[in-house]
């Protein structure tokens, strides 16, 4: 992971004091400078700082050495090694290089005044930041965060790499804790920050849905003062939640009788071009807004983006066009034609709430032949992932479904809850050995034909497109 710091140089007594480390300079300089900031010493060069973070498999600061022997000179870390004699290097030493460095990502921002939009939520938050980025790169100069730079270092890493003229920008926030979103909202402190959903992926690791929502309404800690919480108004968890420094804001179907949402979808429309609906905001009401995107659920992803931007001052016809304009990217509900068949990929993730949306979606469609859903495991859904995973097939069973594959141990707990459900047993195909892709993918071949339209979906590590694209071909 590096980047390139995106207003100017910066140097290692500076960084000692944004974060309150101890400068150790060996260079014989007054203030070693770089311009680049990298977590991988094999990235690392004497134009850019090495931060050595302490991870559950890998220590950073075992690769010290490494790094300088590739001309780094500028390293932030919890301890100097022993073996750095004669070596020209300016180290700042902290008590947790994590913290430090999102101290100096705040500290190298100072004070120049950027409106900041961050967001977090169980599923579909970088559709969001995209749509989000999508409508404002419309109206002004945008940074957005790309890939994964959406962690306690990575976030931080995208704050100062934000250009300087940019007038606006647009963070996400993944966590699998509680202190993760605190950290990287407290660095950020956004103008406008989200909670697009609560779900059920790090069940693993958080317990309930409960701690899910107190774990992601840490980003509301640090919102500036005067701006915006929005949060998703048909959730009950996230129902009542108030603050004296910003203002509440919910968006939604508006089902909860308790939350009046003040951003208000309606008149959803699934089509073959994308989703249509209807967007009411105080004041004005937008009509006929579409996305290329199919689901239900894509409504709220747009409600949030379409949100963030009116509350920046972004006109109605700048959001429509945004919305418009949007492309889904990668393995996310990406919808194709191939030879003759609706290929519906959505490898990226998987939790029980996007599983079911993405049935849902299969079942929208309109195609001529059969619907078939190819389904992998969901991971880190802790103790009741057996139950979830059935669950997810006894609803397959109401959908219209006319095959489903199962790939992968936990997944075949889909098929077996869809039997339970009702659903004909002749219809259904397991495979658990996840070695097994090339056969399971013939078998898979063997009964699409054209007009069906075909669901992939499945946690990230399950590599469901390695299985999409032995059927297909590469795209």
């Amino acid at each position: 992971m590096k980047i390139k710091l995106g207003i100017t140089k910066a140097d290692m007594k500076a960084v000692s004091e944004w974060c309150g480390g101890e400068l150790y300079d060996f260079t014989g300089e007054q203030g070693c400078s770089f311009e680049y900031v990298c977590t991988d010493s094999r990235e690392a060069d004497g134009n850019t700082m090495f931060v050595a973070t302490r991870g559950e498999r890998v220590d950073g600061h075992d690769y010290i050495g490494k790094a300088i022997e590739q001309g780094c000179r500028c390293i932030l870390c919890e301890y100097v090694p022993t073996n750095i004699s004669g070596k020209q290097v300016a180290f700042v030493v902290v008590e947790n290089s994590m913290e430090a460095f999102a101290d100096c990502a705040k500290g190298y921002r100072g004070e120049r005044y950027m409106p900041t939009v961050a967001i977090t939520g169980s599923v579909g938050k970088t559709t969001t930041k995209e749509l989000c980025a999508a409508i404002l790169q419309r109206h002004c100069k945008t940074y957005f965060t790309e890939g994964n730079f959406n962690s306690v270092i990575g976030m931080p890493m995208s704050l100062m790499a934000a250009e300087g003229n940019c007038s606006a920008a647009v963070f996400e926030m993944g966590m699998s804790g509680f202190g993760e979103i605190r950290s990287m909202t407290r660095t950020a402190n956004p103008t406008i920050a989200m909670v697009t959903n609560i779900g059920s992926s790090h069940l693993e690791y958080l317990g309930t849905r409960e701690n899910i929502a107190r774990a992601k309404l840490e980003i509301g800690e640090g919102i500036m003062d005067g701006g915006y919480l929005l949060l998703n108004g048909d959730e009950p968890l996230l129902a009542d939640h108030f603050s004296g420094r910003y203002e509440t804001w919910y968006v939604g179907f508006d089902t909860l009788t308790e939350v009046n949402c003040a951003t208000k979808i309606s008149n959803v429309r699934i089509e073959c071009d994308g989703t249509h609906f209807d967007l009411t905001l105080p004041y004005t009401k937008l009509f006929d807004l579409k996305i290329a995107l199919i689901g239900k659920h894509f409504a709220y992803n747009a409600a949030f983006a379409a949100t963030a931007a009116y509350l920046m001052g972004v006109n109605e016809e700048t959001i429509r066009l945004g919305l418009k304009s949007y492309r889904p990217v990668g393995m996310r509900m990406n919808i194709s034609e191939r030879d003759g068949v609706t290929v519906i990929a959505d490898c990226y993730n998987a939790a029980p709430e996007s599983m079911r949306a993405a049935l849902d979606t299969l079942s929208e469609i309109s195609v001529e032949g059969k619907k078939i859903a190819v389904l992998g495991d969901m991971k880190e859904l802790g103790e009741n992932s057996d139950t979830m995973h059935g669950s997810v097939g006894r609803y397959l069973a109401t959908k219209g479904v006319d095959m489903l594959y199962t790939f992968g141990k936990s997944a075949s707990l889909i098929g077996l809850g869809a039997i339970d459900a009702g659903f004909d047993e002749k219809k259904v195909a397991f495979e658990i050995n996840i070695e097994n892709k090339a056969a399971f993918a013939e078998k898979i071949k063997a009964n699409v034909e054209k007009g069906d339209a075909v669901l992939f979906k499945a946690s990230r590590s399950m590599k469901l497109e390695e299985l999409m694209g032995a059927i297909f071909g590469e795209n």
